[in-house]
Formats: structure tokens, C-alpha cells, sequence
């Protein structure tokens, strides 16, 4: 597994807690519980714009992440050209 991918798998997880917390947010009644799950949800943003950000990072500054698609890319005009 790469860092990449566990990133990915982050946010995920961090956008299906946003997912709950509104829907949690929607269904009280209770006031203060609403500011609470609308909190949590702001809280949930920053944290996928954090993950996102580093992801961007990592994609962008990692020479490992670069080589390997950059072997990728090579693969696939490779595989292109025996289609052709």
C-alpha cells in the first residue's frame, strides 16, 4: 500500500464523517446538538482540505510518486502502440 492510496483511503473516511455528521445535524431537533454536528462537519472540512493538500504535495514533490508514473505513462503508450 502506498502513502498515496492510505491518503486517499483518509479522505475518504474523513468525507463519510462529514456525511454522518449532517445527517445527524438534519435529523435533531435539539438545537444545541445541531450547532454541535454543524461544527464537526466545519472541523471535517479542514481536515479534508488538510489531507487534500498534503495528497497534492506528495503527488506533485515525491520523485518516487513522479517515477512511477512516469512508468506508467510509458506502459500505457506502450500498450497504445500494439493496439495500433
Amino acid at each position: 500500500m502506498t502513502v498515496q492510496s492510505d491518503f486517499q483511503k483518509a479522505i475518504a473516511s474523513a468525507e463519510a464523517a462529514k456525511g454522518s455528521y449532517s445527517m445527524f445535524e438534519q435529523s435533531t431537533q435539539d438545537q444545541s446538538a445541531k450547532a454541535m454536528f454543524k461544527e464537526m462537519k466545519s472541523d471535517m472540512d479542514r481536515h479534508i482540505q488538510m489531507l487534500n493538500s498534503r495528497l497534492s504535495y506528495l503527488t506533485s514533490n515525491n520523485q518516487l510518486n513522479q517515477q512511477q508514473q512516469q512508468q506508467q505513462q510509458q506502459k500505457m503508450q506502450t500498450a497504445q502502440q500494439r493496439l495500433h
